[in-house]
């Protein structure tokens, strides 16, 4: 009886100390769980604020762009007011420079209009796993879709430039005859 309560004894004495463990063990685990959430929360801090400043440097930007195009364009029309004034032989050599000066502006307002229209938001701060996969899956097929597009394009100008070179040769064949 005296073997029984020492072994019982024992293994109350073993049970408590595994149960000790595993406790202490658990603090652990929740002062881990709460450091990371913390640093989490401050990672998305850390995100937004970036985002933030990286939206109003575009907003800056653009506003910028915005008036040096209206400067350029209120300094075109002082230059284009005094050279009607100067002769009519200025006139056409005013015209052809503004035509110039126009279509670089309106390929670059084309440019920066497609670009703006391809460049999608991301806006994953607030989806779940699931969200994100499917945010993710969209993207591949968007991805997907312009490498095809690119390979289709370069494809077709190759052989724009097999078919220019034939056309080329035969005319230079025709020409020696």
């Amino acid at each position: 009886m005296e073997k029984d309560l020492l072994e019982l004894q024992t293994l109350i004495d073993v049970h408590f100390d595994q149960r000790k463990k595993e406790e202490e063990e658990l603090i652990g685990l929740k002062d881990r769980i709460d450091n990371r959430r913390s640093e989490r929360a401050e990672q998305q801090r850390v995100r937004a604020e970036k985002e933030r400043d990286r939206q109003t440097r575009i907003l800056a930007l653009s506003r910028k762009e915005d008036e040096e195009a209206k400067k350029r364009a209120d300094d075109d029309a002082k230059k284009k007011k005094v050279l009607s004034n100067m002769g009519a032989h200025f006139g056409g050599f005013l015209a052809k420079a503004e035509q110039r000066r126009g279509k670089r502006q309106t390929g670059r307002e084309i440019k920066k209009k497609t670009l703006a229209e391809r460049r999608k938001p991301l806006a994953i701060d607030n989806l779940r796993e699931d969200g994100l996969r499917e945010r993710a899956k969209e993207m591949w097929e968007w991805i997907y879709q312009l490498e095809s597009d690119k390979f289709d394009l370069t494809e077709k100008t190759r052989r724009q430039k097999y078919e220019i070179n034939i056309l080329l040769n035969r005319i230079s064949h025709a020409q020696k005859l």
